[in-house]
């Protein structure tokens, strides 16, 4: 069955456009209730937010859909989405959600949600959802509505899990490092994560409006964190997205670094720490260079779909514990269940103090191969897999790029758009290769 309203990370969409809307939210949470209930009496549900304006509408149309169900629900108010999975573990809840639209500005909106063990729920539970939705609602009776409290401190129990995942015997003292939370939901916790394992802390991106979230700041604009450290003259600079799942790291002299340089510096680490590590998932948008210098240390490297579920997917059907992908999520399964900005952020600060080597000193063997990516908007009914021509000038430039490149050609999973990847030593290898395979599309 084809999902109608699930995504590949929850529902998401524009604000007051279908399924934004408070009655659909409202139905979608009753209808999430009523699967709850059929394996618990009384389940509980956390939900969380981000800083968007939209967010106090939407709590309250999720608040009023859960207890029209019978189910209780605990506000943790704004908290990074791996604060609600954290929360949701810690509490014994049936369910977390989390109201976010990620790095999308601030008039789009979206519902995700984390089961009782913190992870991303699997597309036939999104299913049984959908099913729900599709029937009439089933009131529960006055003495079995459901309850809303709030969590007073979810803000410090969350700062104080990230702190837990730093090692006792490091601290952070001697460091400037300036923290881009994206005006959004980090920005009360992120400054104080780093300020208390002793770093100096500046802080920008840390004050929310409702409506600045990730505008011209946090890991999508990384412009103007890299500002911030010259200016600052800081040792590191950090950039989460607005729900702080995913980040970006900067050292001193303004270079960016990107999830699959991240990744493979959490892998060195490992190794340097004695640790065996079983395997390595990436995403068919991997950089090249990374899964060779991976696999020339011994370690399998298996690419996942393009998105943190299915690198998250894999790593539990492979039973292993580090994954990420390029745009700077990253998976490490033995210190939380899902993609955390933060605790990523200090699992490469630790790696950096721990060698008492800088990030491009860690990374001297890995030199990314570039990349050109082509986005080609469709025609309506355009049917690209079809297409004769560009099937031909795939393969010719296969044989071109030979073991030194690759192709990837990928659907949007949101907008009416083909993505053409070319991977090449050369640049202006790729680049050319990239734009052949498109004029083939368009």
């Amino acid at each position: 069955m084809v999902r109608k309203y699930f995504g590949t990370d929850g529902i998401r969409g524009r604000v007051g456009h279908s399924p934004i809307t408070a009655d659909f939210v409202l139905s979608l949470a009753h209808a999430v209730g009523r699967v709850l209930r059929r394996t618990e009496d009384k389940p509980t549900v956390l939900i969380g937010k981000d800083t968007r304006i939209s967010g106090y509408m939407l709590e309250s149309a999720l608040e009023s859909g859960f207890n029209s169900a019978g189910v209780n629900v605990v506000l943790l108010g704004p908290l990074p989405t791996p604060g609600v999975a954290y929360l949701t573990r810690a509490q014994r809840a049936s369910l977390g959600v989390v109201i976010s639209a990620s790095h999308n500005p601030f008039d789009d909106n979206g519902i995700k949600f984390f089961s009782a063990h913190g992870t991303k729920l699997s597309d036939a539970w999104e299913l049984d959802v959908e099913a729900a939705l599709a029937q009439p609602p089933v009131w529960a009776d006055s003495v079995d509505l459901g309850k809303a409290k709030r969590l007073d401190d979810a803000a410090g129990r969350y700062i104080e899990f990230c702190k837990s995942t730093f090692s006792n015997e490091l601290t952070l003292k001697g460091l400037k490092v300036v923290v881009d939370a994206a005006h959004g939901a980090a920005y009360h916790i992120a400054p104080k994560v780093f300020h208390e394992l002793g770093a100096e802390v500046v802080a920008i991106g840390c004050s929310p409006d409702g409506l600045n979230i990730n505008h011209e700041v946090g890991a999508t604009h990384p412009e103007a964190l890299v500002r911030a450290v010259k200016a600052h003259r800081a040792d590191y600079g950090i950039a989460l997205d607005g729900d702080a799942d995913r980040l970006q790291l900067v050292d001193a002299s303004g270079r960016l670094f990107n999830g699959d340089e991240l990744l493979y510096m959490l892998v060195d680490d490992r190794l340097r720490q004695g640790e065996k590590l079983q395997g390595v998932v990436g995403t068919l948008m991997t950089n090249m260079a990374v899964e060779i210098a991976i696999q020339k240390r011994g370690i399998p490297f298996i690419r996942s779909k393009v998105g943190d579920r299915y690198v998250l997917e894999e790593l539990e059907k492979q039973q292993w514990i580090l994954g990420g992908e390029g745009s700077g999520h990253l998976l490490v399964l033995d210190k939380q269940t899902t993609g955390d900005g933060l605790v990523s952020a200090l699992q490469v600060l630790q790696t950096c103090v721990r060698s008492g080597h800088k990030m491009a000193e860690l990374l001297s063997e890995v030199t990314l191969y570039p990349q050109t990516l082509i986005n080609v908007r469709l025609r309506p009914g355009q049917q690209w897999l079809d297409n004769p021509l560009t099937a031909q000038e795939t393969q010719k430039v296969e044989s071109e790029l030979g073991q030194s490149g690759r192709v990837l050609i990928r659907p949007s999973g949101t907008e009416p758009l083909v993505r053409v990847m070319v991977e090449a030593r050369d640049p202006a290898q790729a680049q050319s290769c990239a734009q052949r395979i498109a004029a083939t599309l368009q």
